[in-house]
């Protein structure tokens, strides 16, 4: 595993750190910055990446929310906040980072949900973005001929 890619994976566990911290706090980007720059794996993280995934998430949480509403069994409300925060990460990379290809945001997703959510939450947590992918990444499936 290359550097840079050892570090995008880093900033978002990170990131995914601060934003379960947002759901449950509704700490502010400032503090949410701070807590991720003490964190001991921080150094090894890519800063860039981590605030922009942070930034982006809590600028567009209300449109990410809504964009992932369609393929959602209940309201994000009734959602565990560790799924609830690796779905914004995802919808986000998805709907934001075009040149993060849609697969890697669900491989890391997933990842994120098995290391961190509750027993069969990666599965939920593919089958959302799976389906939210099919339409903000349309012409990239298409391509794969998916």
């Amino acid at each position: 595993m290359s550097k840079s890619r050892g570090s995008r994976r880093l900033a978002r566990e990170l990131a995914l750190r601060a934003l379960y911290q947002w759901l449950l706090t509704g700490d502010d980007l400032a503090r949410l910055l701070v807590q991720s720059e003490e964190a001991e794996e921080y150094r090894d993280a890519n800063p860039a990446h981590l605030k922009a995934l942070i930034e982006g998430v809590l600028e567009h949480a209300a449109t990410l929310d809504a964009a992932l509403a369609p393929h959602l069994d209940r309201p994000t409300a009734q959602l565990s906040p560790i799924e609830h925060a690796i779905l914004l990460l995802g919808a986000y990379e998805l709907l934001h980072s075009p040149d993060v290809p849609y697969r890697v945001v669900l491989n890391e997703a997933v990842e994120l949900a098995k290391r961190y959510g509750g027993t069969d939450g990666h599965k939920y947590v593919n089958g959302v973005l799976d389906k939210l992918a099919r339409t903000a990444r349309a012409m990239e499936l298409q391509a794969e001929g998916r």
